[in-house]
């Protein structure tokens, strides 16, 4: 994801230098080569506070794409160099923490927005979209996946990103509305099926955490139902669901004839180890809005499908997550973005300038309004 965000930076004529910063200085280096003359490279420990401090000082903007585990420190650290920065998220709670620092960040003078990847991220922005054109908000779905053009099985899936946030997905309680009100849900559970256009078909989408992020919060009270499911090939979920039930997603340390593991790390390591290489991506999107405008019915709905590119090497995966996070750092510094602290991609972001954003760097986002 880091390099597909500076891939984009590079591309971007209002950005005058980028930092490719890495724990290893070699990939640092390597990325830095590849990218073109405006790039240099840091070796950075991106759990380093001091080292942080250096590196945040020397640029207006940065793009956290390391795991979420060093978000709040990211974030506190912006807040000290008075940097604008955006991250990829990957755990709610931690999200909540870096919220609670918007005051401070505010007074800094600086835009913080977690959990600005795909989704969560671009589909906070475009929910958000579909709920400014309607009157009055019944029910907002988010469906969301990223699948191989060509699935292998068993599981018919490639590790398109981090297992660690995969995993995530598949354990944590889903935080939706029902009601109006926010709930907690069961994930792997409440499959249904849509259909896309050729080669994917009949999809099924399930309970999956993390996806609603924010929203929730942001809308709650002022929508009935509001929740995010995975897209997958058919029969996916029902898998994932045996091996949670079995315990093998299980984060705690049990004894096995002496020797103590979490069934966790078992998993991952195995599902690292055994799926197929990523190969050609795609990454589908379909955001639903219903409600009406002014007592007539209308449901506002937005659909993305984007596929590997051939041009570039890079995953529809790295593109769907990279770019909105690359395009949020430099909206920021440009004043597109103008509201400052520790703010949400559906509160700090604006749907129509971001929308745009996507195009120009060639993700198709259609739109229908019936």
């Amino acid at each position: 994801m880091g390099r597909g965000a500076a891939f984009d930076l590079a591309r971007n004529e209002s950005v005058e230098h980028v930092i490719v910063a890495d724990i290893d200085s070699s990939a640092a280096k390597s990325l830095a080569r590849e990218m073109g003359s405006k790039f240099s490279a840091e070796q950075l420990d991106a759990r380093n506070r001091d080292q942080l401090v250096r590196v945040f000082s020397m640029v207006d903007s940065v793009v956290s794409a390391v795991s979420y585990t060093v978000n709040l420190l990211h974030t506190e650290v912006a807040i000290e160099t008075g940097t604008h920065m955006c991250d990829l998220g990957g755990n709610l709670w931690v999200v909540e923490k870096q919220m609670e620092l918007s005051d401070r960040a505010k007074d800094a003078g600086i835009t913080v927005v977690p959990d600005c990847g795909v989704a969560p991220g671009m589909t906070n922005v475009l929910a958000q979209a579909g709920i400014d054109q309607l009157t009055n908000v019944e029910s907002v779905k988010i469906r969301v996946g990223g699948l191989q053009q060509d699935p292998k099985p068993p599981l018919d899936y490639a590790l398109i990103f981090s297992v660690e946030g995969l995993i995530n997905e598949y354990v944590e309680p889903c935080r939706v509305l029902r009601d109006g009100k926010i709930v907690l849900e069961e994930p792997l559970v409440g499959i249904e099926y849509l259909d896309f256009p050729a080669p994917f078909g009949k999809l099924e989408a399930f309970n999956t955490s993390g996806g609603t992020s924010t929203l929730p919060v942001t809308h709650e009270g002022k929508i009935k139902n509001l929740d995010y499911k995975t897209l997958r090939y058919p029969g996916h979920a029902e898998k994932m669901y045996a091996f949670l039930k079995l315990g093998l997603m299980s984060g705690e340390e049990e004894d096995f004839d002496g020797a103590r593991v979490a069934p966790r790390t078992v998993l991952e390591k195995l599902l690292e180890r055994n799926l197929p290489p990523t190969g050609k991506d795609a990454t589908l999107i379909r955001v639903t809005v219903e409600g009406d405008i002014n007592g007539d019915s209308r449901i506002v709905e937005y659909q993305v499908i984007d596929l590997f590119d051939e041009e570039s090497n890079l995953t529809s995966m790295m593109r769907t997550t990279a770019f909105p996070a690359s395009a949020v750092a430099t909206m920021s510094v440009s004043g597109s973005i103008g509201d400052r602290g520790v703010l949400p991609p559906e509160v700090a972001v604006p749907p129509s300038e971001f929308i745009e954003e996507m195009r120009k760097r060639g993700i198709e986002i259609e739109e229908r309004v019936f």
